[in-house]
C-alpha cells in the first residue's frame, strides 16, 4: 500500500488585535452578503458585548437578524433550531460571534441554509449519514469571545447528541469560516474557570496535532478530494502548533490570575488561533475522543464559573481530564516530540532519559489553574468505564490520528488511570 506524500495546510484569512471584531461589515460586505443572521449565544447577548459588533456591521449597511443559542454546549435540537432560523431569516451570509458553541452553530447554520437537509444527515458516520456539501457555504465570518476551541479557524463542528449520550460532528472543508476576526478585547474579564477551560483546550489541540500520526504513515488517497480533514502530523502544521505550546506555556496561567491582562489575553488569543490551524490540518487524538462520551454519557456537574445553573463538563475540561494518561501512553511511540513538548510548554530543556516529562507539566498546569483533575471529580466512577470505552470507540476519526493502535484495552486503561 503507498502512502501519503502530500501535505495540505488550509486556513481562513485572519486578523488579530484589539478591534478587530468591529471590522465584521467591511469583510462581510466584500463576501457579497447584504443580509447577515449573526449567531451568539444568550448570555453574551444579555451582557451587551454583541451591541458594538451588531451596530459596527448595521452602519456598513448590511442588514442585520440576531439569532442566540442557549449559552452551554451546542446540542442536535439547539443546531437545529439555529439552521431553521437562518433558512427562515433570508441571509445571505453568517456571522458567528461567541465561543465555540456559537461558532459551530454558525457553521451549520450555513450548511444547512446553503445545501438543505437535516442535521443527521450532514453528521459524521457512524451517527449520521456523513453526507458531502456539493459546493462552498453561503459566507462565514467567525468572531471568538474565548481563546480555546480555534472553531474560527476549523472545518468542524461539535455537538452534543443526548439520545445517544455521546457528542459527535460535521467535518468538512466547507465548513472552515472565510474570514476569523480574533479580537483579544473580547476576551477581558472572562471569568477563571472559563479561561481555564478554553486554555486547556487550545493546549491539548497543540500537543495532540503535534504527536499524532506523520502524514507520511497515512494512506495515500485516491484523489486529492478524498484527503481527510485531519492528515496527521506534518511540517506545516508543526510550524503552528509548536508556537501554539509555547504561547500557552507563557501566558495561561497569567490570563487565568488576571483577566484584564491584556497582553496574556491577545498572547492566548493567537495561541488558539494557532493552535485551531495546526489541528484542523494535522488532527487530535485520544484525549479528544475520550472527551466526548465524558461530556455526553452524564450531566451530573455543573462547572464553576459559568452562567446559569446548567449541569456538563465543558469541552476543555473534557479532554483535560485523561490527557496526563493519554500522553503517558503513547510517549513510547512518540518520545522526541513528547520531549520538545514539554520544553515548549514550561520553557526549560528536558533531559533525554525523561520519560514522563510532558504528561507531568501538562498535569501541573492543569492543577495550577484549578481545572478538575479526575473524572471522579465530574460524576463518573468505575462502574462507568465500560459505557467511557464505548463511547470513546465511537470516535474513530480521531483515533486514527493516535501514533499507536487504540482499541478497548489502551482506552480502559486511559479512562482507569483518571479515576
Amino acid at each position: 500500500m503507498s502512502t501519503e506524500r502530500i501535505s495540505v495546510l488550509h486556513m481562513p484569512s485572519i486578523a488579530l488585535g484589539p478591534g478587530a471584531s468591529l471590522e465584521a461589515g467591511h469583510h462581510l460586505q466584500a463576501l457579497g452578503v447584504t443580509r447577515v443572521f449573526l449567531v451568539t449565544d444568550e448570555f453574551l447577548q444579555r451582557s451587551g458585548l454583541i451591541a458594538p459588533i451588531e451596530a459596527a456591521v448595521r452602519a456598513d449597511g448590511l442588514d442585520v437578524v440576531v439569532y442566540a443559542v442557549p449559552t452551554g454546549e451546542p446540542t442536535e435540537n439547539s443546531m437545529r433550531e439555529a439552521a431553521e432560523a437562518c433558512v427562515a431569516s433570508g441571509a445571505d451570509g453568517v456571522l458567528g460571534v461567541g465561543g465555540g458553541s456559537a461558532l459551530d452553530s454558525a457553521k451549520v447554520a450555513a450548511l444547512i441554509a446553503t445545501h438543505g437537509g437535516t442535521l443527521r444527515d450532514w453528521i459524521n458516520a457512524p451517527l449520521g449519514g456523513a453526507r458531502v456539501p456539493p459546493g462552498p457555504l453561503m459566507p462565514v465570518v467567525a468572531v471568538p469571545t474565548t481563546s480555546g476551541t480555534g472553531s474560527e479557524v476549523t472545518a468542524v463542528a461539535v455537538l452534543d447528541l443526548p439520545s445517544d449520550k455521546v457528542k459527535t460532528g460535521i467535518a468538512h472543508p466547507f465548513l472552515r469560516p472565510n474570514i476569523a476576526l480574533c479580537d483579544p478585547e473580547l476576551t477581558l474579564g472572562l471569568p477563571a474557570p472559563i479561561t481555564a477551560a478554553s486554555g486547556i483546550d487550545a493546549l491539548l489541540h497543540a500537543v495532540e496535532a503535534y504527536t499524532s500520526i506523520p502524514y507520511t504513515q497515512r494512506p495515500k488517497p485516491a484523489s486529492a478530494g478524498a484527503r481527510p480533514n485531519y492528515q496527521g502530523a506534518a511540517p506545516m502544521a508543526d510550524i503552528w502548533v509548536s508556537e501554539a505550546i509555547a504561547l500557552v506555556g507563557k501566558h495561561l496561567r497569567r490570563a487565568v490570575a488576571d483577566g484584564s491582562d491584556i497582553e496574556a489575553r491577545e498572547g492566548m488569543m493567537l495561541a488558539a488561533t494557532a493552535a485551531g490551524i495546526g489541528f484542523g490540518n494535522a488532527g487530535v487524538h485520544i484525549p479528544h475522543a475520550c472527551s466526548y462520551p465524558i461530556a455526553g454519557l452524564k450531566h451530573a456537574w455543573s462547572p464553576p464559573g459559568y452562567p446559569g445553573e446548567a449541569k456538563f463538563v465543558p469541552h476543555g475540561l473534557a479532554c483535560a481530564i485523561t490527557a496526563p494518561a493519554a500522553f503517558r501512553l503513547i510517549e513510547p511511540a512518540v518520545p522526541e516530540r513528547s520531549r520538545r513538548a514539554a520544553e515548549l510548554l514550561t520553557g526549560a530543556p528536558v533531559d533525554v532519559d525523561d520519560h514522563d516529562a510532558f504528561a507531568r507539566a501538562l498535569a501541573q498546569l492543569i492543577a495550577d489553574i484549578g481545572c478538575p483533575t479526575t473524572i471522579t471529580e465530574v460524576g463518573y466512577s468505575e462502574a462507568d468505564l465500560p459505557d467511557l470505552v464505548a463511547g470513546a470507540m465511537l470516535q474513530q476519526r480521531l483515533l486514527a490520528c493516535s501514533p499507536i493502535p487504540v482499541g478497548e484495552a489502551e482506552l480502559e486503561r486511559v479512562f482507569r488511570e483518571s479515576l
